[in-house]
């Protein structure tokens, strides 16, 4: 595989005596992951019911590699459910060592297409707040498909420069990610494309956008909170170096240890201008060590003391409409994992949202999703929305319609067909059923007369 001669001899002198074995991991094939969604499944559910073969990635607890050459885990109706999502295994790594817990208030810096953010909200369990930001309103589109499928629903998606987060969110996270823009040299043999890119905008291009990102981000962490850096790339400048330059900016700032795997390599101090000994419990992962793409990490702590933040003034409970009070009335919000306050609803035209607690002012702010979209208001019914029924489960709601995987029925589903559902509901049933696989949510449809209308989104509809 051709790789520009500037790239080589760095690498040369980062690798020493590995150098050869690096290149020779080129001709090996790429590794291909799907990571377990722990907020509707377990691991050892999973695999029980996984259709096809798959292999434990050592140092991701829910990580899993499968063949890609020979199977599409996106064409079956598990990944439909959201009970995974695919992602290169090494990528699994950054979300996974950010210690994020149930109640945190967590941002995702540069958020699209959702790998790690749907993993950062799956441990978050419906508690607290995850922000998922991405500048390109256009990915932070398919952003917003990803974690609606995970049923996240506590969650903003913007679409913002970094910098503008800064007016909103001043001290405001627990925990805070960035998978900053880099060169992309860690991806070279998964897409050949990232060469040609590299010759184009190097190092030198990325490094100033990732001191940009990564101090901006420093602002919007609360002391005593919890910042992970990572990039795919091997520079020095990109990763030693951008960590060396917040820590010149703040000095409030130390290096965290991330908990060891036998594959991971220390950081290079001397990679930087400066001897940061500490730079040494960053994390290098390379291709020839582990199954996996290169990537690099950094956990970092704010230190100081730690005040309380209000977040927001209380609401008061809203009067509802006589057709959404009937259907809340019908979900068990305990066993859907939220701890529903109707002073959280909010109204924008005839939609109706759930929102996080304890949100800043943010008029003005550029958003796909703010909260929870629970569904719209029409004259005299309410439809609730796809979102809302990734968030449930069969306990949580009353109505509910599963089928076997197996089921002809379920594919058909998928494609918006109206289907004949009389020998699961009987005749008699109708109105609003949550149709599922195995017992996983997939969506909604209206019965009526033993026949099911399909009421799939049809932006997510397979095709035939």
């Amino acid at each position: 595989m051709y790789l520009p001669e500037k790239f080589e001899r760095k690498m040369q002198d980062i690798l020493g005596d590995e150098y050869q074995e690096y290149v020779d991991c080129y001709e090996a094939p790429r590794y291909y992951g799907l990571r377990v969604n722990t907020k509707k499944i377990s691991v050892e559910d999973f695999v029980r019911i996984c259709p096809f073969e798959i292999r434990p990635i050592p140092w991701i607890e829910n990580g899993f590699y499968y063949d890609g050459a020979q199977i599409s885990p996106a064409k079956h109706p598990y990944y439909a459910a959201g009970l995974y999502y695919l992602q290169e295994p090494s990528a699994m790594t950054p979300a996974n060592r950010l210690p994020v817990e149930p109640g945190d208030r967590v941002l995702d810096v540069c958020a699209a297409p959702g790998g790690k953010a749907t993993e950062l909200g799956a441990k978050l369990q419906g508690q607290g707040v995850l922000v998922a930001n991405d500048i390109s309103s256009s990915r932070a589109k398919g952003l917003l498909k990803n974690i609606e499928m995970f049923g996240i629903g506590n969650v903003l998606v913007l679409s913002e420069e970094p910098g503008r987060l800064v007016e909103y969110f001043r001290g405001y996270f627990d925990k805070i990610l960035i998978d900053a823009p880099c060169s992309g040299e860690g991806m070279f043999r998964k897409d050949k494309k990232m060469v040609k890119a590299w010759e184009e905008h190097g190092p030198e291009f990325f490094s100033k956008l990732q001191r940009s990102i990564i101090t901006q981000a420093a602002e919007m962490l609360r002391p005593g909170g919890m910042l992970l850096y990572s990039t795919c790339t091997f520079d020095g400048l990109e990763n030693e170096g951008t960590i060396g330059y917040l820590l010149e900016q703040y000095p409030e700032f130390t290096i965290e240890e991330i908990r060891p795997y036998e594959g991971f390599c220390a950081g290079m101090p001397g990679l930087w201008r400066k001897d940061i000994p500490d730079l040494k419990k960053t994390v290098r992962i390379f291709p020839h060590k582990m199954k996996g793409e290169g990537h690099y990490i950094a956990l970092l702590r704010k230190n100081g003391e730690h005040e309380m933040m209000s977040g927001g003034s209380k609401k008061r409970p809203k009067k509802l409409a006589e057709e959404l009070e009937a259907f809340l009335a019908q979900v068990n919000w305990e066993k859907a994992g939220i701890d529903f306050k109707r002073e959280q609803l909010e109204f924008h035209g005839e939609r109706v949202y759930y929102m996080p607690e304890n949100l800043p002012d943010m008029a003005g702010i550029r958003f796909l999703r703010t909260g929870l979209l629970m569904g719209e208001l029409k004259k005299n019914r309410f439809e609730p929305s796809q979102a809302l029924a990734m968030c449930l489960n069969m306990d949580a709601y009353g109505d509910c319609i599963s089928l076997p995987v197996d089921d002809d029925r379920v594919v058909r589903y998928l494609k918006g067909e109206t289907l004949d559902v009389e020998d699961v509901t009987g005749m008699k049933k109708k109105g609003w059923h949550l149709f599922c696989v195995d017992g996983y949510p997939l969506g909604w449809g209206k019965l009526a007369s033993g026949t099911l209308k399909n009421k799939y989104l049809p932006g997510w509809r397979w095709q035939s």
